[in-house]
């Protein structure tokens, strides 16, 4: 992987997982590297996902990939920010 591709990746995963933050109402207390990685790894899943279904490569912008990716990155960025809020060692009052 050549040091265009990091930065492409890191680029891509910013926004599919900024945008995956965005679907999720509320607010979620993860860092933003964090996103990052969940946006990267969704992005990857989306358009694995997107060509096993046969939709990855059409003409113009792949609209259907992006869907997927956004949708696995909200999916992503919900369960981190439960499962994160938990372990995060807050305490609640009784």
């Amino acid at each position: 992987m050549t040091v265009t591709g990091i930065i492409t990746a890191l680029v891509v995963g910013l926004i599919i997982g900024a945008l995956g933050r965005l679907v999720v109402p509320g607010k979620q207390n993860i860092p933003i590297w964090l996103t990052i990685v969940i946006g990267i790894v969704a992005a990857l899943l989306g358009t694995a996902i997107a060509r096993g279904v046969g939709v990855a490569d059409t003409k113009g912008f792949d609209w259907i990939e992006l869907i997927f990716q956004v949708v696995l990155a909200a999916v992503g960025v919900a369960l981190t920010a439960g499962f994160y809020g938990r372990r995060g060692g807050r305490t609640r009052a009784l």
